[in-house]
């Protein structure tokens, strides 16, 4: 089964990475507030470069002067099912099997833009009106 990591990415800015396995690499879409539970929650998602398959398990520091540079961490990480659409049609449905992030979810463009995407949660057993997004470093350990 394809899968689906969500990189914590303490970069000049904290945001988040979703990447999702398809046709061999990770699409992937920087989520500035990071994704949610919570169906009412439309987080701004921005298409990014491919990564590499193994580019799922990394976890370390981006040196100062690379692009990126900060400290990645896995904060989710499971399997991914594509249910409906395509990055061409400018909609995915997808199921998610992680420890954090579970159900239905939808990215959808947004219209007239060209990399902006908006990642909701679908209404399911898994949504969480009440979700807090928690990251994997508090303000004092995070590094660049």
């Amino acid at each position: 089964m394809p899968i689906f990591v969500v990189h914590e990415h303490h970069a000049r800015h904290l945001h988040f990475d979703l990447r999702l396995e398809m046709d061999g690499v990770l699409k992937s879409w920087a989520v500035p507030k990071g994704p949610s539970m919570n169906p009412k929650d439309k987080r701004l998602a921005i298409l990014v470069e491919d990564h590499t398959l193994d580019y799922g398990s990394f976890e370390g520091v981006i040196p100062e002067g690379q692009y990126g540079a900060g400290t990645v961490l896995i904060w989710d990480k499971g399997d991914f099912k594509l249910k409906a659409g395509s990055i061409k049609q400018g909609r995915l449905e997808f199921t998610l099997e992680g420890k954090k992030l579970k159900g239905m979810f939808v990215l959808v463009k947004m219209s007239g833009k060209e990399k902006e995407w908006l990642l909701m949660k679908k209404k399911d057993e898994y949504a969480e009106p009440d979700f807090k997004l928690k990251t994997c470093l508090a303000p004092s350990d995070r590094h660049k």
